[in-house]
């Protein structure tokens, strides 16, 4: 990992600020990085996600890592948590981004340490994936907890707006289609056209009515997308947008409602980590539609639950 990729960008979670300086991060189990990139506005005034990783680190500074609710766990007894700073991006260049993206993430993955990304739009996903798949010379698998889709073939021409990056993932060598799971689908901002495709390449659909009638133990259920997803891959990897939640416990995102609770998606999160991600991003809050940054502060319990999960997996 080079110097130029860290910034100056602190992280606070858990209360202990933990900016890296020159390559300290081999001392640390955990990498948080952000990726404050924004491409085009796919739907009315929300826009403003670009700023997401800044306000994320602010408010994560509330938090220790104990979760009594998990057995007592103090996630910050197991782990020390660093921060890379931003992906250097560039507002008015998409592809050049992208390309920074992948040569981040690509250094990222090189240190084997477990990854945290904070977004930025949902088209951050595709080239943290490709650049995973490289590094473990194999087809990688998803866990993609969102309301929609995310698979047109482009938004007015542009191939990586954040609506487009699960169809680039679809035609990419970098993921098995079987094994991407689409969960917490719901809505009608989604369209028969994305839920068709989904089918046609294989990808697996399982909706929030599915998951509600899981009821409150989502252990079986998880086990079963995880199943899917792992299957002919060489690392699995999860993909969180904030809108999975309903907009009752996401108010930095659209108003989607019939979403999951922030209860059903620790759980998810939670038990995925028990049974082995390789690392995780966090996409799509914005801070600007959040007046309280209650969205903001949530990620922290998703990265603190996904961070648990891991401990109980290296613990078995």
């Amino acid at each position: 990992m080079t110097e130029k990729l860290y910034g100056n960008t602190p992280c606070y979670l858990g209360g202990k600020k933990v900016c890296l300086k020159d390559t300290s991060y081999h001392d640390r189990d955990v990498l948080v990085y952000g990726v404050p990139w924004e491409g085009a506005v796919t739907w009315g005034d929300y826009t403003g996600c670009e700023l997401g990783p800044k306000v994320i680190r602010l408010n994560s500074a509330r938090y220790s890592g104990y979760l009594p609710e998990l057995d007592h766990m103090d996630v910050l007894s197991h782990y020390k948590i660093g921060d890379l700073g931003d992906v250097d991006v560039v507002p008015a260049d998409t592809l050049e981004t992208m390309t920074r993206i992948e040569n981040f993430a690509t250094d990222v993955w090189k240190t084997g340490k477990f990854p945290v990304a904070f977004g930025g739009d949902h088209g951050i996903t595709f080239p943290i994936v490709k650049a995973l798949s490289e590094e473990v010379k194999g087809k990688v698998g998803i866990l993609h907890l969102d309301a929609h889709y995310d698979n047109h073939p482009d938004y007015e021409g542009d191939l990586y707006a954040r609506s487009t990056p699960f169809h680039r993932i679809y035609e990419s060598e970098s993921v098995r289609n079987e094994s991407i799971v689409h969960m917490g689908i719901h809505g009608p901002r989604n369209q028969p056209e994305t839920g068709k495709y989904a089918d046609e390449v294989g990808a697996t659909t399982i909706s929030v009515r599915e998951i509600r009638k899981a009821g409150t133990d989502l252990t079986e259920l998880a086990r079963k997308a995880y199943s899917i997803a792992s299957e002919g891959t060489e690392a699995v990897y999860l993909s969180i947008c904030s809108d999975v939640l309903d907009f009752a416990f996401n108010p930095g995102g659209p108003v989607d409602g019939n979403g999951l609770t922030s209860y059903e998606l620790l759980e998810l999160i939670h038990e995925f980590a028990k049974l082995g991600i390789r690392g995780m991003d966090y996409v799509e809050v914005y801070p600007q539609q959040d007046t309280n940054d209650n969205s903001s502060h949530f990620v922290t319990y998703a990265v603190l639950y996904a961070l648990a999960g891991n401990i109980l997996k290296e613990n078995k």
